[in-house]
């Protein structure tokens, strides 16, 4: 069934690519970002009839009612993004990631379905023996996760309701980021030829950012069955430590030399399996290789001239 969809933070690395899929499932896109980061925004999708741009602030309750009350469903993906970013400004971090949140929640009804990218980092730093699920208790270290976690909690406490506890994500977009794991490990590989890693053992969970997009499209086609629920998100058999992780990209990127430091300590500690077993019976799949993955970013940093990818 076509919608019309508000995506907040349209522009963003996620944010690029669901737009695109939504357009192409036969969905109308309202896009609402600030373009903050100084990037040109999805001018890829204004050929199609069916997008439109607002540039504006999700904070903003004059400029965000009247879209709230255009659409069918909300995907609220304006956000600062990872544990560094959070840091540097926790004010901004506050009131984007939760606050913008909570106004959201206020105006909109009941009615309108909500679909919410939170991260699975809102497990902590549980031991990578253990298999997080949805049932986990959530014990998030970093500013970063306490915001999302309040906000899924703020979410999932009303109506219409789906939360997607995303894995670390990779592959290209319109709104590229090399800070992402896989994103850092490939762009160094091709670009420096060397990277040194701490804190080898731990692992993560990965899922390329266009299943992440595809996971949101699946949740809005099937809100019946997956309202008032969080679901892990990420490829099943990619639960990798770092050391992994940088096997698997220098078996693409011949020269590609690692050291593993002995000392010295990672900023972000997380380090737990994950299950995705939930979002697998509730019908949704992540199908794109890690490997596959590294591939598509090889070609993708090997186009592009130095210097020319920020994070912000």
């Amino acid at each position: 069934m076509e919608q019309t969809v508000l995506v907040t933070g349209g522009a963003g690395y996620v944010g690029s690519v669901v737009c695109e899929h939504l357009l192409d499932a036969g969905h109308s896109v309202i896009c609402l970002d600030t373009l903050a980061h100084g990037q040109a925004g999805p001018l890829h999708l204004c050929a199609q009839p069916a997008f439109e741009f607002v540039r504006g602030d999700a904070r903003d309750e004059a400029t965000l009612k009247p879209l709230v009350a255009r659409c069918d469903a909300i995907l609220p993906l304006a956000a600062v993004v990872g544990a560094p970013a959070c840091d540097r400004d926790p004010g901004l971090a506050t009131a984007l990631n939760l606050e913008a949140i909570r106004l959201l929640n206020r105006l909109r009804s009941p009615r309108q379905l909500v679909v919410y990218p939170t991260t699975n980092s809102g497990y902590g730093t549980r031991s990578g023996a253990v298999e997080c699920t949805e049932d986990t208790p959530l014990e998030p270290i970093s500013h970063y996760g306490r915001t999302k976690v309040a906000a899924e909690a703020l979410l999932l406490a009303a109506p219409n309701t789906v939360t997607l506890r995303f894995a670390t994500m990779f592959g290209s977009s319109p709104r590229m980021r090399t800070d992402l794991l896989v994103n850092h490990f490939v762009h160094t590989a091709v670009t420096d030829g060397y990277l040194v890693v701490f804190e080898k053992e731990f692992r993560r969970n990965f899922i390329h950012v266009r299943d992440a997009a595809d996971a949101i499209l699946h949740c809005l086609a099937h809100p019946q069955q997956m309202v008032g629920r969080a679901y892990n998100a990420g490829l099943d058999d990619a639960n990798l430590s770092k050391e992994q992780l940088a096997a698997e990209v220098r078996k693409q990127v011949p020269g590609f030399y690692v050291h593993f430091a002995p000392i010295g300590a990672d900023p972000d500690k997380r380090d737990y399996i994950v299950s995705n077993r939930r979002l697998r019976e509730a019908g949704f799949f992540a199908r794109r290789s890690l490997q596959d993955g590294i591939r598509e970013l090889i070609r993708c940093y090997r186009m592009l001239p130095r210097g020319s990818l920020g994070n912000g």
